[in-house]
């Protein structure tokens, strides 16, 4: 599970000297339903800290990440019924 996550690749392409990707897999649900990574990862932050090897500075990202016109639930008048009344009077 370390490994996978330190190279960033997927459950399937986890070599297979590990095992089987999908019992992998299981094990990390299981240990992530139960509270297991929460215990690991609370106790090596103690650890670090009592050991004064923890910055504790924080990092804001001002990256900009923009959406899809579509993507937004902003209506926006497009004429609608009004729009229809007035083409009927082309139409005729």
């Amino acid at each position: 599970m370390i490994y996978r996550y330190r190279c960033w690749i997927a459950w399937r392409d986890v070599p297979a000297v590990f095992g089987p990707w999908q019992t992998i897999w299981t094990w990390h649900r299981r240990m992530a339903g139960d509270g297991t990574w929460d215990t690991v990862l609370r106790r090596l932050l103690t650890d670090a800290d009592a050991a004064d090897l923890i910055d504790w500075s924080v990092s804001v990202d001002s990256t900009i990440a923009r959406a899809h016109q579509h993507a937004t639930s902003i209506t926006r008048p497009t004429g609608g019924w009004v729009e229809l009344h007035g083409s009927a009077d082309r139409a005729a």
